[in-house]
């Protein structure tokens, strides 16, 4: 296994739409899982898309509270989102693309996500909450899309190391 290195907003592989894998069990599809699953837990990072990582295939990965619960993380080739409400829940999110920054983005609560693992088999799950938003957040990398573009306000764009003073203006 190993560290791979993470594209940094403004990078072409982040800007574009990541291709299908043709065999979502090949032994390279199955190693590159395994890497960036690597080098998610030495960013200390909730997901990684292939294309944060310069490959620029249909592939994410992601830890949830459920998958914290099984110390597990859940690979996807080839998935296909499909939101379940026209309502948006605003929260703060932060990626390993951007780093030092993070910002108020608007998501959908309720989610449905489908795709097949490295291993071969079928998922299909509707979610909720915190997994939705981790859902839609590396989804969007594998549309070369990422969080700044989906805020409503740029304001809410801060560095994480300021994020003291929007608490400090949150809890008065």
């Amino acid at each position: 296994m190993a560290i791979l290195k993470i594209a940094k907003m403004g990078h072409p592989v982040l800007q574009r739409r990541a291709e299908e894998v043709s065999d979502p069990t090949a032994p390279q599809i199955r190693k590159l899982v395994q890497d960036m699953i690597e080098t998610m837990h030495d960013a200390q990072g909730r997901g990684l898309a292939a294309p944060q990582v310069h490959v620029p295939l249909r592939i994410v990965v992601f830890i949830t509270p459920e998958d914290l619960e099984f110390e597990g993380v859940t690979a996807i080739v080839n998935p296909v989102l499909e939101l379940l409400t026209e309502e948006r829940v605003s929260g703060w999110e932060a990626c390993l693309s951007v780093p030092g920054l993070q910002g108020i983005v608007p998501r959908a609560p309720k989610v449905r996500y489908t795709g097949i693992t490295p291993e071969g088999n079928s998922i299909d799950r509707t979610v909720e909450g915190f997994h939705a938003v981790v859902v839609q957040h590396e989804f969007d990398h594998l549309d070369g899309v990422l969080y700044p573009q989906r805020m409503d306000d740029l304001t809410g764009l801060i560095f994480e190391s300021e994020s003291r003073w929007f608490q400090a203006s949150e809890d008065t």
